[in-house]
């Protein structure tokens, strides 16, 4: 037995840094995450925007990576992909979809449940030209989530691309677009002293928002 093993079970401190109390809640929950995301911003974490996005396999296997959410508005949350990646698969015959935001320097987190669909061409292309044109050819160059024999091939086809797109715009992949998350639920959570956080869920009703208070 390792005697420097780390013993992970007596790791564990205090979340004093705030409270949640239904005061402080908003009418509409995307109000809250934004003053969430604000407050993260003003706090100088880092990739603030950044996401863990679950979706499901046809077997039922979860799979969960972290994007960065390009946009968020009363008719949801939108991230961009490449449309032949794993998860852009898994939401071709499962739209179901769950993001998670772990902001865990203030103690928070944020959970969302809802339903993916495809962002409208303007929008893709609006956002493909705001980006830098390095990362622009970067999407050409990537199959994402194919298997790669050695990162030099990926990088040599970033380069040739990079001379063969040397002149004139880098064309809008066929293949990269945009998902918007219909929002059913909205979760927000935050850390409290003796382990009794403070949860509450925003439910879409026909009437706007239900409410509730969750149990630790």
């Amino acid at each position: 037995m390792n005697k420097n093993k780390i013993d992970i079970a007596r790791m564990r401190r205090e979340y004093t840094r705030s409270g949640l109390r239904r005061t402080d809640l908003t009418a509409e929950p995307m109000e809250l995450f934004e003053r969430w995301l604000q407050q993260a911003r003003t706090a100088q974490l880092f990739d603030t925007t950044a996401v863990s996005v679950a979706t499901v396999d046809k077997t039922g296997q979860p799979y969960q990576r972290l994007v960065l959410l390009k946009h968020f508005d009363t008719k949801g949350m939108v991230f961009y992909t490449n449309l032949g990646s794993r998860k852009a698969q898994h939401l071709t015959y499962n739209p179901r979809i769950c993001l998670h935001f772990p902001w865990h320097a203030l103690e928070r987190q944020v959970m969302v449940l809802g339903s993916a669909e495809l962002v409208s061409l303007s929008e893709v292309m609006h956002y493909f030209y705001s980006r830098p044109r390095d990362s622009q050819i970067g999407t050409w160059a990537s199959r994402q989530s194919s298997r790669l024999e050695a990162r030099e091939f990926l990088e040599s086809t970033f380069q040739e691309l990079k001379q063969n797109f040397q002149e004139g715009k880098v064309p809008l992949p066929s293949f990269w677009g945009g998902y918007r998350i219909n929002i059913d639920t909205m979760e927000f959570w935050q850390g409290g002293a003796h382990r009794l956080h403070d949860r509450f869920i925003y439910q879409r009703v026909k009437s706007g928002w239900h409410i509730d208070r969750l149990a630790p």
